[in-house]
């Protein structure tokens, strides 16, 4: 999943400090996301996904399709 989340960010050429201005937490803790040190809270996993544009099983691994539901 951490991987797919960097991946997702790097993609779009944002900094860390980019990604967790649009999350609305310190660049610190988006940080701790992408390394795994910490569990990504459902709503930031969320926001994630809807930013951008796949779904929340793609991010968590359970799917190799990047599609959101309809």
């Amino acid at each position: 999943m951490y991987i797919r989340i960097r991946n997702l960010r790097e993609d779009k050429d944002m900094t860390q400090t980019q990604m967790a201005e649009i999350l609305n937490c310190s660049q610190r803790i988006y940080s701790n996301y992408e390394c795994g040190d910490v569990d990504i809270p459902t709503p930031i996993l969320i926001g994630i996904a809807q930013f951008h544009h796949v779904s929340t099983d793609y991010l968590l691994g359970l799917t190799d399709d990047p599609t959101p539901p309809k």
